[in-house]
This record gives C-alpha cells, sequence and structure tokens, in this order.
C-alpha cells in the first residue's frame, strides 16, 4: 500500500516600514483567509504582550496584515505568527520574505513629540520573523563618536526634551553598583543636539576587578548622582536592529595616575542597542618571589 502526504509551506511574509514606525505584512503560504497574524512579546505573559491583526487578501494570492504607527506597543522583542482564530488550530511561526527598510535609514523623527516609537522587523537566528520595537519618552540618540587619547566624544540628538530643562550632564553608571557613578558635562543647544566628552581613566579608579561595564544616561546637573531616572543614551532611528555585532570602536589604553594595571577601553552597544562603555583590565600577576594564596 501506498501512502502520500501533503507537505504545507510555512507562511512567509514581505514587511515594509515606514518612517512614522508602521508596518505592513504581506503574507504567502499558508494563511488562508479568516487567518489573523499574532504577535507575541518574548517572555510577556500579560494580554498586553499579545496583538493581533487581521488579515485581509491583498491580490496575488496573499493576504496582508497592518501594524498601524498611531497603535501603542511595549518595548522588546515581538515573534510573529498565523492563526486561524481557533484556540485549537495552534499558531505557526513565520518566515521572513523581503523586508524594505529603506524609510528607516537615516531617520529623523519630530524632536517635538513626547515619544519615539521604532520598530523593526528583522529575521530570528533560527530564520523566523519578528519585530524588535522601541518606546523611548524621551530618548538621546547617539550619533558621531571621536576618539582622543583616553577619551571618546560624542554628539547626539535630544528627542521629547530640550534645553529648557536645565543644565545636564553624562553619568557613567557601573552595572551592578549603585554607587560607583561618574560625571561629565553636556551642552545642549537650542536645536535639541548634544555634545559631552567622557574621559576613560576615572572609570578605572579605585576596584581591581577585570571587567567594568558602564551604561551611559543624560541626567540633570543638580539632581543627586546616580538618583535621577535619566535618559537612556542608544542608537534606535535606523534600520540595524542589532548593533552589538555590527558596530566596532577602537580600543584604546587607558592611562594616567589613576591607572595602577594595563586597561584598556571601548564603547559598544547592548543587545538593546543603548550606548556602554567597556574597560578589560589585565590579570594581576603574582609578584617575583611569591605564590599565589601566600599572605
Amino acid at each position: 500500500m501506498t501512502s502520500t502526504s501533503t507537505r504545507t509551506e510555512p507562511p512567509r511574509a514581505d514587511c515594509i516600514a515606514d518612517s512614522a514606525g508602521g508596518i505592513t505584512f504581506d503574507i504567502v503560504g499558508d494563511a488562508s483567509p479568516g487567518a489573523v497574524l499574532v504577535l507575541r512579546r518574548r517572555g510577556g505573559k500579560t494580554a498586553a504582550d499579545v496583538m493581533r491583526l487581521p488579515l485581509t487578501p491583498a491580490g496575488e494570492g496573499r493576504l496582508r496584515a497592518v501594524l498601524p504607527s498611531t497603535v501603542e506597543i511595549p518595548e522588546g522583542r515581538w515573534d510573529a505568527f498565523t492563526t486561524h482564530g481557533d484556540e485549537d488550530a495552534g499558531e505557526q511561526r513565520i518566515e521572513p520574505g523581503i523586508r524594505d527598510l529603506r524609510s528607516l535609514v537615516d531617520r529623523a523623527p519630530d524632536p517635538g513629540r513626547a515619544q519615539v516609537a521604532v520598530r523593526i522587523p528583522y529575521p530570528t537566528l533560527d530564520g523566523k520573523l519578528a519585530v524588535r520595537c522601541w518606546l523611548r519618552a524621551p530618548h538621546a540618540e547617539a550619533g558621531t563618536l571621536t576618539f582622543a587619547r583616553g577619551e571618546m566624544t560624542l554628539e547626539g540628538r535630544l528627542y521629547g526634551t530640550g534645553p529648557g530643562g536645565g543644565a545636564m550632564v553624562v553619568e557613567a553608571r557601573l552595572r551592578g553598583a549603585k554607587k560607583d557613578v561618574y560625571r561629565a558635562p553636556v551642552t545642549v543647544r537650542d536645536d535639541g543636539t548634544f555634545t559631552f566628552t567622557l574621559e576613560y581613566e576615572p572609570l578605572a579608579e579605585g576596584r581591581g576587578d577585570e571587567q567594568r561595564l558602564w551604561d551611559l544616561w543624560l541626567c540633570p546637573a543638580d539632581a543627586e548622582p546616580g538618583q535621577a531616572a535619566g535618559i537612556r543614551v542608544g542608537r534606535i532611528l535606523d534600520d540595524v536592529w542589532d548593533k552589538k555585532g555590527v558596530f566596532r570602536y577602537p580600543v584604546l589604553p587607558v592611562q594616567g595616575p589613576k591607572v595602577t594595571r594595563p586597561t584598556t577601553a571601548y564603547p559598544y552597544f547592548t543587545v538593546d542597542n543603548d550606548l556602554s562603555v567597556r574597560l578589560d583590565t589585565a590579570k594581576q600577576e603574582p609578584e617575583q618571589g611569591q605564590e599565589q594564596g601566600q599572605k
């Protein structure tokens, strides 16, 4: 007896992202009329972590769903599925097709808006479709980084706030240590652009740990160090959903009287595209004639 089986192709989505934050999904494959597109926030457990978008015929065997820019969704990574609306039917992951992200390149939202919303469709490591979302209010967008001996200078732009809020500083906050904060002045211009220079030497002072990660925040100058909520410095206004392995900056030696061991420093983007500074210190070798463990 001969048996036959039919292999159903998984649904695939071509995506167009617009500069306002909207996304259009054109589905082909196993997504018949009556289906819906489901976006599910990774790690979420509440009703707010699931969004259902109706799929309507769009010609040429396609179904279309639209995530409007006016719909507010929480920040995070949202996996994309199709389902036929029946709870017993289950959900099927969507594979990425063509992703048109041209409108996100060099995006410049209205600086006067209270918040910045960014949505970028992207392929996951296992070849499925997801959407990376940011929702910042206010936001400090990192721009050009330049480097001199033992320091970095950043130019950026503020959104949702401006120079009228008073003098500002950049706070480098040591991750995992609330009391370790280093401050440097920030110049904020009338058009919302800002500049600061951060020296690496003070970030290497005092402790003997081999690695330090400093997160960068803009804060009011009159606030107690480390106490203000602050504005996280990051770069989200482009088409790169994960900058950590893409943007590489010079690794510079840290020198000065406060540095007791060979140390290097460089800025990098975290998995959330926020800007931090990493310091690495060489391991301490036992002094000649001593063995480890001796007093």
